[in-house]
């Protein structure tokens, strides 16, 4: 319900929270745009936040409020100073004395001491023209008004200038409803490319959720080649066979492809927690395919042909199979449905990994017991059946 003069916002504290450690602002992304001049900054800062809030997804775009502080600016006129014998100093430690204080003792209650501030009364600093009237005294016992060495004048000045690798930076914070980070970033970089025109030596740069994304996929597209690399070798030396190691293997599209509808169904996008899910999906689409591999091995070597061994061990394995699955499933039901703290982090690694296990299960079963006889070293017809002996 829209108030007039009212600005509502709802928060989650600890998401916020996480948020600002990662970037310093409390949204799911930043953009930081360096440059020397804060006027300056400020201007493209108003202009891309405008440019980004007509981007589809765009939600609480704000930024930075650098500037609303109001402030008592004095200037020292050097050649004033100069003809009454005066330095800067000087006339600094009147007007700290006279406006901040001095400290010109202690007084103890008890076990506790609190300093004394000695500074004029309010009267007589409250305004630029009375803090004017303030005296400085010369070498020569000379006494001037403070309005005959400076300039004071109150003016707006800014709240903060924030810094990093020592160059200033206005931060515009933005949350994204409704899509993924990674798209959003891409229509939103081209929007304000071509709307928003930065000076020589302004650029700008995109953090949080979307920073540490990048950074995630970065190390996943080293670490997992590396581990399927791995877990075949592993595979390879328990089987000592190329083909039963590449059919074990084949499980993981399969067990990818329900990963990625359950994703589609609950409307939710590819995240960091995602990714964590889809790994320890691998790890048990593996196992199923370890179980039926190596049962249908063993019905080849007890005398069965490959097709009925590849037919009874599908049959027999089923239950284990199953079980498997069910235990892992029924596990990550709790927190498929969580709508509590941290239940952004949870829900896409129990979606993944259910609708996953769904697939995979179900598809290995059919698929692998399918194909067995392409992707076993014993010859099909080398083995005389079961069936064709009690004949």
């Amino acid at each position: 319900l829209p108030i007039s003069g009212v600005l509502t916002n709802f928060t989650q504290p600890i998401q916020m929270t996480v948020d600002e450690l990662l970037e310093g602002v409390r949204a799911e992304l930043a953009i930081k745009i360096f440059g020397d001049n804060l006027d300056s900054l400020k201007i493209k800062a108003d202009e891309i936040a405008q440019v980004l809030g007509q981007v589809s997804g765009a939600a609480d775009v704000q930024p930075d409020q650098i500037s609303g502080t109001p402030q008592l600016l004095m200037k020292i006129n050097r050649q004033a100073i100069a003809r009454y014998g005066i330095n800067v100093a000087d006339v600094q430690e009147v007007i700290q004395a006279a406006v901040g204080g001095e400290i010109a003792g202690q007084i103890f209650e008890g076990v506790k001491r609190f300093d004394i501030l000695v500074r004029y009364n309010e009267s007589f600093r409250s305004t630029p023209e009375e803090i004017g009237q303030i005296l400085v005294q010369s070498h020569d016992d000379i006494w001037i008004p403070l309005h005959e060495l400076a300039t004071i004048e109150e003016i707006v000045g800014p709240r903060q200038i924030t810094r990093e690798n020592n160059q200033r930076f206005i931060t515009i914070q933005c949350n994204v409803n409704g899509r993924d980070i990674t798209s959003f970033v891409k229509d939103a970089k081209k929007a304000i490319a071509q709307n928003v025109e930065l000076p020589t030596g302004y650029y700008t740069t995109w953090g949080g959720q979307f920073r540490l994304q990048q950074e995630a996929n970065k190390r996943l597209a080293i670490v997992i080649p590396i581990t399927l690399l791995f877990v075949f070798f592993l595979l390879f030396s328990s089987f000592n066979s190329l083909k039963n190691s590449l059919l074990i293997l084949l499980n993981l599209p399969l067990a990818l492809v329900g990963g990625i509808v359950g994703l589609w169904l609950t409307g939710q996008n590819l995240s960091v927690p995602a990714s964590v899910g889809f790994i320890a999906l691998f790890g048990i689409a593996l196992l199923n395919g370890i179980v039926l591999v190596t049962y249908f091995n063993q019905l080849v070597r007890e005398g069965y042909s490959v097709e009925e061994a590849s037919m009874r061990g599908a049959c027999l394995r089923l239950r284990p199979v199953l079980i498997t699955a069910l235990a892992a499933a029924l596990g990550m039901i709790p927190l498929l449905f969580s709508s509590g703290i941290g239940s952004e982090v949870q829900r896409p690694l129990a979606t993944v990994v259910v609708g996953g296990l769904i697939t995979s299960t179900i598809l290995t079963l059919l698929v692998l017991p399918a194909i067995y006889k392409w992707f076993t070293d014993a010859p099909a017809k080398a083995v005389i059946s079961i069936n064709e002996e009690k004949e």
